[in-house]
Parts: C-alpha cells; structure tokens; sequence
C-alpha cells in the first residue's frame, strides 16, 4: 500500500485496502479477546485473595461472555472460503405439507429474522410471496454483514417440522418441509459476466397489502437464466431498474453456486441438465409433538428448547456443522 503506484489499479487497490482492514479487525479481535481473559484472571486472583465471593457472579458471567466470544472468533478465523466473508442471500421455499408447510416457511422465516438481529446483522427483503390461506410460499432476504455466509451456508437444506397441525380439526399429526438456499452475494472483485441473450427478462406487478400500497406499475422484475434454467425475481424496490440490478446480483450469486457444486470451470460449462438439485433428506428435523426435540441429522447436534430455537438461538447448530466442515 506504500508504494506510488498503488492506486494506479483502482480495483485492486480496493481489494487490497479491504484486506487489509479485515486483518487489522482479526487482529484487534484476537487482542480484545487476550486483553479481556487477563482482566478476568486478575479479577479472579483478587477475589480469591481478598475473600470476596460477592464478586464471584460478576467474574462467572463474564467468563461465559469469553467463552462465547473466543469460540465464535474460532469459527470464523476457520472460515476461509472464497464467499466467506460476503453478505448472504437467503432463500426460502414452501415444500411438501400444504398449508401447514406454508407456515411452517413463516416461522423459519422469523426464525433466520431473529438470529440475524441477535447477530447484529442487517435485514433487507428481496422478495416476499404470501399464501392465501396461510404462512408464505417463499421468502428471498439479503442479510448484510461480515460473515453472514459463511455462517448461514451451514443451514442449506430441507428443514422438517413434526407436530399436531392447528390446520387439521382432527388433530393428527403432520409432517411439514420447507427448503432453504443460502447464496453469498458476490463484491465487485468477484463479479462474472452473464450473456444478455442467455438472459429471459420478465416484468410484473408486484404484490402488495392493498389499497394505496399496491405497484400499479409492473416494476417488479423475474429473470430466466437460459442455459440453466434458473429463475430469479424481485419486487423489493419501487424502480424497475433497482429490481434488475438485485434479481441480476441474484442470478450471478446462484450461477457461482452451481458452478461451484458442479465442479465446472466456467460459468457457460454449465447446462439444464444441472439445474435440478435434488432435496434429499432433510439436515434438521423440529419436532413439536409428541414431545419437543430439535436435532441436525449431519453433526446430531440436539436442543429440547424449541421455543428458544424458533427464536433465532440456532447458533449451537451453526457452530458444530462448521467445526466439523471448516478447513484449517
């Protein structure tokens, strides 16, 4: 960075600056971290000394705190993948259960709304498609901050919900799906170029709660990748042009993702014949009734508190998957 000439490539001296920063921040990271465990140790050497357990609460509430800290910054030192830093992009789709996996999308929905908040990351809804009846169809979200995919990517799968169906005057029990997709958002440095004629643009009205607030024009925007068959839409935004630019950033974020699972070097390697990716079986299961048990089916990580996993305190879940799957 100290050299004249550094600027000259603008992009690359961005790239190089960004870097840098994300270092300087592990850095100070790491530091904080050592500072604060010595403080603790002082605290706990003087409390001992001193003969003082009333500061014996205080001292074990911020040992926890640490230990909560240290282990994420564990994690993401861990996190070296390409796209691991990158905001990610969160797709949601109703599965196999009717009304109740409508629902059931809903609930994970506000589930990956609370983890994020919680996290301190920013919530921005790309795009939101309702059920008449009941919960929605699916849900697009982009959730902004460091990390945010390399984190989230531990939750692609089919999530199964087990429980007595409020939608059923019977009472039975019902087994519900719903799919997530997790994609990173690419950063200019990692951008690809997708042929205008691969590309189907498609125009429409986009929903909205009625009255005054629904578009009366048709900004919204649905884009077919050709090749791929890929289909990405967005209504997020009241200009059209808005809209093309994200459903675009969406189509470039899946099409790297394909390429990446399909092992292909190039983007135009990739063909119809890959668009399918089968759901097989479900990575976590959440089951209400006849008693309350969440368990991932990859790592048998298990909480019986599903009232706080439906909360956003999925973290348990996260860090185990990537402990056992993060390189280093």
């Amino acid at each position: 960075m100290q050299q004249p000439d550094f600027w000259n490539d603008v992009n690359k001296a961005q790239d190089t600056t960004g870097e840098e920063k994300f270092l300087k921040g592990r850095l100070d990271k790491y530091i904080e971290l050592k500072e604060r465990i010595e403080d603790v140790q002082f605290l706990a050497k003087l409390s001992i000394e001193e003969d003082d357990a009333s500061s014996s609460i205080e001292i074990i509430k911020e040992v926890e705190d640490i230990k909560k800290n240290t282990e994420r910054f564990r994690i993401e030192v861990l996190l070296s993948g390409e796209y691991d830093k990158n905001n990610a992009i969160l797709d949601l789709h109703v599965g196999v259960g009717g009304t109740d996996a409508q629902d059931w999308t809903e609930m994970l929905l506000r589930m990956y709304t609370r983890w994020a908040e919680k996290n301190g990351f920013k919530i921005e809804t790309i795009d939101l498609l309702t059920a008449e009846d009941a919960g929605i169809k699916s849900a697009t979200l982009k959730i902004i901050g460091e990390f945010a995919y390399g984190y989230l990517k531990a939750e692609k799968g089919i999530h199964r919900l087990v429980r007595i169906s409020p939608f059923n005057s019977n009472g039975k029990r019902q087994t519900s799906f719903a799919s997530v997709e997790v994609l990173p958002e690419l950063t200019s440095s990692q951008d690809i170029e997708i042929r205008s004629e691969d590309m189907k643009i498609d125009t429409y009205r986009a929903s909205g709660a009625g009255g005054q607030h629904v578009n009366k024009t048709e900004s919204a925007i649905r884009i077919t990748h050709i090749p791929t068959g890929i289909i990405v839409q967005c209504q997020s935004q009241r200009s059209q042009h808005h809209n093309k630019d994200e459903a675009i950033k969406m189509l470039k974020s899946k099409l790297v993702e394909l390429k990446e699972r399909a092992h292909k070097e190039k983007i135009e390697d990739l063909t119809g014949e890959l668009k399918e990716i089968g759901w097989g079986s479900q990575i976590r299961s959440y089951v209400f009734q006849p008693y309350t048990l969440v368990k991932d089916h990859r790592t048998g990580e298990e909480s019986g508190n599903i009232g706080a996993v439906m909360d956003g305190e999925i973290d348990n879940f996260i860090s185990e998957y990537l402990k056992q799957n993060s390189r280093g």
